[in-house]
């Protein structure tokens, strides 16, 4: 795996978990007694980005170092995953 190809991995992995993370703990303004004017009553009262997105990076640096075991480690292979076509396409 190249360095490009790993920091674009986790980046991926990185999104997918902040994206899983968000609705979690997800509190409206409506909910909280507190909407401000000019803003839907649906929106956050509070989202705790940065909470999220540390949770977020500790995921998916775990999850990469599963997949750059599996890919460093030769258990994936190219051949591997273009063998996958042929279960599709029968």
């Amino acid at each position: 795996m190249s360095l490009t190809g790993a920091l674009i991995l986790y980046a991926v992995l990185w999104f997918l978990a902040l994206f899983v993370l968000l609705p979690i703990g997800h509190k409206s303004q409506e909910e909280a007694g507190e909407v401000m004017p000019g803003t839907p009553p649906g929106a956050p009262h509070d989202p705790r980005l940065g909470r999220k997105a540390l949770w977020a990076a500790v995921i998916a640096a775990v999850l990469w170092c599963g997949a750059a075991y599996l890919i460093v480690g030769g258990v994936f292979t190219r051949e591997d995953v273009l063998g996958w076509d042929g279960l599709i396409r029968r």
